[in-house]
């Protein structure tokens, strides 16, 4: 019997069909399609009954800030809420990520990991799985990795915010990186700050270059914006230029060679810019290029939703074109060494076994011991043993293929994909992937022209290029 949703799962995207019709009545119709998704990977095996593309991504507009420690980042979050919500300061005062959200309550509260882990609303939902596979044992500790912050502030409606910690402890450094991965990925956009006090990164390197490298390959690098933050330090020499320089150079190494790269600070912990004319030229600079990050801020909304229809398209594409390919090279891997093994082990068995029946057959001295039901029963019983041997060894071959498999290939759901075509009832005499026909594929092309399609409804809502009413 082919998997489903499990009851949980539905009632959870029941609800999230709920919020979002008050919302966005288009993004209804993008969780309908997300769910025929669903049922092909159901059919493929490639996700399990708790497990739905819908909530593999984040339905709620988001804005991450990432960078180093001590870069401002919890102040300019202070700065946009105008409130004291994040703790600052020059040495690393937070080591969690913190999830920021509005509330109508006056009060500020800060809600343990947990809210975050086992809730589907929010963009770490499930996260300590994530964090286990890189870390055994740190997947339970999901308190020390997140946190959610309530904040009663209306900037923040319909927006979610993540401020992360800073980068340069090597305590619990891979599954801190792993979790900045994920959330670069449901993030609408991706604010990076950089400490232009320390214009050579220098030790900090490998983790930039982590930040910078991972994101210039990516096809929605323009929600990456780079910032150098505190750029008022560099008044008293006059050489803003030269500071943005050499961390452009340093950025280089991480392969950032173009890109939008902005100067900011806070004026109110500013150092003081004595002379009136360097204090007006760093303000216009700081002001032109805080009015357009909070400008992307403010639009996020709008990207939110342009994300989520490339992330329907994509994760289409991704099945079609990635996973289906995978499980069938390890489908064929696996038949090819099964078949291997049969020619080269049970065939000798077998021709054996036939040969003894057969010279015990003509000499008349198999009936005699056993009768002719006994000696049916003994081939039958041979017969048998070998179908054992064979489906221990399509068994055992299975788990070698798996072993074999790329990491991402584990992560995709190939190898859920590939286990569920080496069950013992499927033969090896098929060319195809279990659950992969000529119907699935106009599924997909289906669930594509209906994100071209949501595209273009959008379009039409915030374009015209004719002109006309």
């Amino acid at each position: 019997m082919l998997a489903g949703p499990d009851a949980n799962l539905k009632a959870r995207i029941k609800s999230l069909r709920q919020h979002l019709s008050t919302e966005n009545p288009l993004l209804v119709s993008i969780v309908d399609r997300f769910c025929e998704l669903d049922k092909l990977a159901y059919k493929l095996g490639i996700i399990s009954s708790k497990q739905s593309y819908t909530t593999d991504i984040s339905w709620w507009p988001l804005i991450s800030i990432l960078g180093t420690f001590s870069a401002g980042k919890s102040t300019f979050i202070n700065h946009y809420v105008q409130k004291d919500l994040q703790k600052t300061g020059n040495q690393a005062v937070d080591d969690k990520f913190t999830v920021i959200c509005f509330s109508s309550d006056d009060k500020v509260r800060v809600l343990p990991g947990l809210a975050l882990d086992a809730d589907p609303r929010f963009p770490f939902y499930q996260i300590s799985e994530e964090i286990e596979k890189v870390a055994a044992g740190e997947g339970s500790r999901i308190d020390a990795y997140l946190q959610l912050k309530t904040c009663p502030s209306d900037l923040i409606k319909g927006k979610i915010f993540i401020d992360s910690p800073g980068f340069d402890a090597d305590a619990q450094r891979n599954s801190t990186l792993r979790i900045t991965d994920h959330i670069i990925n449901l993030s609408d956009l991706v604010l990076v700050f950089f400490d232009a006090r320390h214009p050579e990164p220098g030790a900090m390197r490998d983790t930039l270059e982590h930040l910078v490298a991972g994101t210039v390959q990516r096809n929605d690098s323009n929600k990456v914006l780079f910032i150098l933050n505190q750029i008022d330090t560099t008044a008293m020499e006059d050489n803003v230029e030269e500071v943005v320089a050499a961390w452009q150079r340093a950025l280089a190494h991480g392969g950032l060679v173009s890109g939008r790269f902005y100067a900011t600070y806070n004026e109110e912990v500013a150092v003081p810019i004595e002379d009136k004319g360097l204090r007006e030229r760093y303000k216009r600079k700081r002001d032109a290029d805080l009015n357009e990050i909070y400008q992307r801020i403010a639009d996020v909304s709008i990207e939110r939703v342009y994300r989520i229809i490339g992330s329907l398209e994509n994760t289409a594409n991704q099945i079609e074109n990635k996973i289906v390919p995978q499980v069938r090279e390890a489908v064929h891997t696996w038949i090819k060494r099964v078949l291997l093994v049969d020619v080269f082990i049970l065939g000798p068995i077998f021709a054996g076994m036939l040969f003894y029946l057969v010279k015990h057959a003509g000499s008349g001295t198999a009936y005699a011991a056993y009768g002719k039901t006994g000696f049916m029963v003994a081939i039958l019983l041979s017969l048998a043993l070998l179908l054992v041997i064979h489906f221990f060894v399509r068994s055992i071959v299975a788990k070698w293929v798996v072993r074999a498999l790329p990491e991402e290939a584990l992560e995709g759901g190939v190898r859920a994909g590939f286990l569920r075509n080496t069950r013992w009832w499927q033969t090896l005499a098929r060319p195809f992937v279990a659950g992969w026909n000529k119907s699935a594929r106009n599924k997909l092309i289906e669930i594509r022209e209906a994100a071209d399609i949501f595209v273009q409804k959008l379009n039409d809502e915030y374009t015209n290029p004719s002109g006309q009413d």
